[in-house]
């Protein structure tokens, strides 16, 4: 189930996949967002992002895999590291983001993927007093934050991170409610 789209020679791809049976996705409408995202950020042109919805038991293994945690989560982030002294993907560090790739180079930059577990926002959103559309919007919000570069370590960090996500779901997300 792929929401990406190639346009002429400069492109942003979302590509999303639903991988899960535990509630129904609109994997077009979450790209649709995500996408809005990336280009409220600058992120305008040659650059591939993946948004997959999994089970509890997948990102329960991604989680204990690459963060050392145990049990499920609702979102994970995985930039697409470029350093030289590293490879693959880890999630939620605060990427270097796009901007670390030569503008010029005419490569495409393949930013990271975003991995969100429905099962878990549902139940979050309960907790939250808000719908499950309302906390998936900001999961997809918040993972392509951290893709970004963005992270919430630190309290000001935090903070800023925060507002930003409101930000932007009060443009893209409740804007179409």
């Amino acid at each position: 189930m792929s929401a990406g789209r190639r346009t002429a020679a400069l492109s942003l791809d979302v590509y999303a996949a639903d991988e899960q049976a535990d509630l129904p996705i609109s994997v077009d409408r979450w790209s649709a967002l995500a996408r809005s995202v990336l280009e409220a950020e600058g992120i305008v042109s040659e650059t591939e992002v993946s948004l997959l919805f999994v089970d509890e038991v997948t990102i329960a293994s991604l989680n204990e895999r690459f963060l050392d945690k145990e049990g499920p989560t609702d979102v994970l982030s995985f930039p697409i590291e470029d350093e030289a002294d590293r490879s693959g993907r880890s999630p939620d560090e605060g990427g270097t983001g796009p901007g670390s790739i030569e503008a010029d180079t005419g490569r495409l930059v393949l930013l990271g993927d975003v991995v969100i577990c429905p099962a878990v926002a549902a139940r979050n959103a309960a907790d939250h007093g808000v719908s499950v559309d309302d906390e998936l919007a900001l999961l997809v919000v918040h993972g392509i934050l951290h893709l970004l570069g963005m992270d919430h370590e630190l309290d000001g960090e935090a903070e800023r991170m925060e507002q930003r996500e409101q930000q932007l779901l009060s443009r893209f997300y409740r804007a179409t409610q």
